[in-house]
């Protein structure tokens, strides 16, 4: 079914994902950006992605999203400097940020904290874990 609006159609399936979370991950790794991918579209997220800390900046720029994944080992800009850099735009600095990174010493989680990342996922990610975390982030 379908709806005008302003002269274009927009699907129910467009409405929909008006509605769902939009999530940014950013991840260097393609397999393990592909399966966050597929993991959090079967959450019923919107998902977008980037490869480094200066894709993930510019895509802020241009678009808002409700919770950001980043991986802290990034060619280029690292992780923490592009949360630092994200965090500081306009509408961000509420936005949930969640480093999901293969640091998983006693000690990173709370360094990770420090740096203004919100949570904290270790890799090789625990995937009925990653989903039940992640469900708090659905909206009602």
């Amino acid at each position: 079914m379908t709806q005008m609006y302003d002269n274009k159609e927009i699907s129910e399936n467009t409405k929909e994902s008006m509605t769902r979370p939009k999530i940014l991950v950013v991840e260097d790794n393609l397999l393990n950006m592909e399966l966050v991918f597929d993991i959090l579209k079967s959450l019923g997220f919107v998902v977008h992605g980037a490869i480094n800390g200066e894709e993930a900046i510019k895509m802020v720029e241009n678009e808002h999203y409700d919770l950001i994944l980043m991986d802290i080992e990034l060619p280029g800009k690292d992780g923490i400097s592009a949360i630092r850099i994200i965090k500081s735009k306009p509408g961000y600095n509420d936005v949930p940020t969640i480093a999901l990174t293969a640091f998983a010493m006693k000690g990173d989680r709370e360094k990770f904290l420090a740096a203004g990342f919100d949570d904290y996922i270790a890799k090789p990610i625990d995937v009925p874990g990653f989903m039940k975390q992640m469900q708090k982030y659905k909206k009602s």
